[in-house]
């Protein structure tokens, strides 16, 4: 288990600094403990892995003063889990459903279990997000999402993906754009 935060406090951390993270941005992550393991995704939940991977990961995003964003599986729309705060900060609305490990997922579970006043919710824009087993997160992060590549590409046996998010560009031609926005 030891192992699996470490990697996951890792793979946070350098996201965390590649993004920009400020105090108040969340970051998305979607986590298939199955695919951790060597499995097919959804086939072997394990919340002792979820339990440590979420660890490192807040370790990792609360040293920002950032919130995190724990996907929930298929079985509950893809829902998200994050504290109260973030959910009221951004104008979110709360909807009803507490995951377990067969019906939203181990990690989300694990963050639940987490979180001082975990909620759930249906949409978010995250400003970066963490894809842990090919669980796609691209639906929660803001609309124009930069792949980002990290020192690792795996956790445990599972893909690693990342993407930060940067605004618009608008303007055509004649506009010129702030280099510390790209």
């Amino acid at each position: 288990m030891k192992e699996y935060k470490e990697a996951a406090y890792q793979a946070a951390k350098e996201l965390a600094e590649i993004s920009g993270l400020k105090p108040g941005d969340i970051m998305v992550i979607g986590c298939s403990t199955s695919e951790v393991l060597g499995d097919k995704i959804g086939t072997h939940s394990v919340p002792e892995v979820a339990s440590a991977i979420c660890e490192g990961i807040l370790e990792a995003v609360k040293s920002y003063g950032a919130f995190v964003a724990a996907q929930c599986c298929e079985h509950l729309n893809r829902a998200l889990i994050l504290e109260q705060q973030a959910a009221e900060h951004y104008g979110y609305e709360e909807v009803n459903v507490i995951p377990q490990p067969k019906a939203g997922g181990s990690f989300a579970t694990a963050l639940y279990a987490q979180s001082k006043n975990p909620v759930a919710v249906e949409h978010i824009h995250a400003k970066c997000g963490m894809d842990i087993g090919d669980t796609l997160i691209g639906m929660h992060l803001k609309e124009v999402a930069v792949p980002v590549r990290l020192s690792m590409n795996q956790i445990g046996e599972a893909h690693l993906t990342c993407a930060r998010t940067r605004p618009k560009f608008i303007g055509g031609i004649r506009a010129h754009y702030d280099e510390s926005k790209m």
